[in-house]
């Protein structure tokens, strides 16, 4: 590790702690040559995965779009921000778990869905009308009806 301002490459660790609910380790180092001191963080290196798009192209995979795309199905609704981090954190585990470098957008779009679905009913339709992207009225309908039917399966 050199250091930022003498280019120095013996440094001492200070202080270490955990940092990133546990995901990273924060430490604190002085520099040998020059004595200043600086912060160095140290996270596990994951394998990038990348999205396979409708279209056949591909783009790195990033959980903030998911998360965008579950804060406007649940806008003005009673979803707090904690509920929407951890569907994202999950789905997020799921994909990395699934040991595969690439993956379809259309099963990310599945597991957002099935996550909303347990969250709250009407950002889980808002979120299937632009994913499914409903012709018209009927195909819309045709989905609400899928939902009910279910939802009175379950209550048996």
């Amino acid at each position: 590790m050199r250091c930022l301002y003498c280019d120095c490459t013996e440094s001492k660790v200070i202080d270490s702690r955990s940092a990133d609910d546990d995901r990273s380790i924060r430490r604190r180092r002085e520099c040998i040559g020059c004595g200043r001191r600086f912060t160095t963080y140290e996270t596990i290196e994951v394998a990038p995965i990348l999205v396979v798009k409708a279209d056949g192209t591909r783009q790195a995979y990033d959980v903030g779009k998911i998360k965008s795309g579950i804060i406007k199905a649940c806008e003005k609704r009673p979803v707090p921000i904690e509920k929407i981090d951890a569907l994202a954190t999950d789905i997020t585990k799921r994909i990395y778990n699934s040991m595969v470098q690439e993956i379809g957008s259309k099963e990310i779009g599945e597991m957002v869905m099935d996550g909303l679905k347990e969250l709250d009913e009407v950002a889980y339709v808002r979120y299937a009308s632009v994913y499914r992207s409903f012709k018209d009225i009927s195909s819309f309908m045709s989905e609400l009806q899928r939902m009910m039917e279910k939802k009175e399966v379950d209550k048996k």
